[in-house]
């Protein structure tokens, strides 16, 4: 019997060790513009990592911040910073980490024109207030001398879920135009004067891509992906600019210096070769986490994200983070108790 006994109990360490190799299981939500870099990131992060498993649901930012404040996901995702009175709600404070930078392209799906167009400030508000109907407009037209443009409708496409992307473009719509300001304002979600909604980038980008005579705004890896021209918009120094990383980046040397909760506007910022719709996006994630497994894995992805993650920005049409903000939020990880 007791030999019996003896081998029983030689065998339970093995057994009970067997959890140890289970993956943590990390849920998260909200923006679709970072969705494709993200995707990248969990993926790679997952294969340096085991026994780590982040999962990421592209909801779109208003969705994030709703089920971050639920506590139904234990980060949240948000490419508009969260307001005072939503991080009054949370259960826990949320900090915000900035994980890349990215462009709002308009993208347009206009008959016999290929190439890309020069959209001026008036004229994207025009566009979007409903007040240019035509794509023959002389308020288009005149940016764009020598392409034939259509006497055919304007058919706007926007968000018609809560977005952060919405809110980048309405944000710089707002600074732009006193109009746009006083009657839509700026948010996640607006009252449209005009268009149709789709829902998340990849909505708006499907729309645009099967209606002819239309125009919308999403982030420039989707526009690239269904291979829709997109346009180069006047900024603040009488420029046109291409959206690219580079001209991101110029975006955010214009920043005098990103504020200790990393909550800041960029579009229309000044330089020569900024591109005007430009942004931050940010992760939400709460100060306090119970389940050290958790934090332990939420903080690890935190520095690999700033290090070795910000490497895949180029290659999903990101710009990467500037070495100040990167060494700044290096530090704000020691506040994830």
């Amino acid at each position: 019997m007791k030999r019996f006994a003896v081998v029983v109990l030689a065998s339970l360490p093995a057994f009970f060790a067997a959890p140890a190799f289970s993956a943590e299981t990390i849920n998260g939500a909200g923006a679709t513009f970072p969705n494709p870099i993200y995707q990248k990131w969990f993926g790679e992060f997952k294969q340096a990592h085991p026994d780590v498993e982040i999962n990421y649901q592209s909801l779109g930012s208003g969705a994030g911040i709703r089920q971050l404040t639920e506590g139904t996901v234990d980060f949240g995702a948000s490419d508009a910073p969260m307001t005072d009175e939503q991080i009054k709600g949370l259960k826990a404070p949320a900090l915000h980490f900035p994980t890349v930078m990215g462009a709002v392209v308009i993208t347009y799906n206009v008959p016999g024109v290929t190439g890309s167009l020069k959209l001026t400030p008036d004229a994207v508000a025009g566009i979007f207030l409903g007040e240019i109907k035509k794509w023959d407009d002389p308020k288009i037209a005149s940016a764009n001398p020598g392409v034939k443009l259509p006497s055919s409708s304007v058919e706007v496409v926007h968000r018609s879920d809560g977005s952060g992307t919405s809110f980048i473009f309405t944000d710089y719509l707002s600074k732009v135009s006193g109009e746009w300001k006083s009657k839509v304002g700026a948010n996640t979600s607006v009252s449209w004067p005009v268009g149709l909604g789709g829902k998340g980038n990849e909505g708006v980008a499907g729309i645009i891509k099967q209606t002819p005579g239309s125009i919308g705004y999403v982030e420039l890896i989707y526009a690239v992906q269904q291979k829709l021209p997109f346009a180069d918009v006047k900024n603040g120094a009488g420029k046109f600019v291409t959206p690219s990383f580079a001209s991101v980046t110029a975006a955010a040397s214009g920043m005098k210096e990103m504020p200790d909760d990393f909550r800041v506007s960029i579009t229309n910022g000044p330089g020569a070769g900024a591109y005007p719709i430009s942004s931050f996006t940010w992760l939400l994630i709460p100060t306090q986490i119970s389940d050290p497994a958790k934090k332990k894995a939420l903080v690890d992805f935190l520095g690999w994200m700033l290090t070795t993650g910000q490497k895949d920005c180029e290659g999903l049409s990101y710009a990467q983070l500037p070495k100040a903000v990167i060494a700044k939020e290096q530090k704000q990880i020691a506040k994830i108790k």
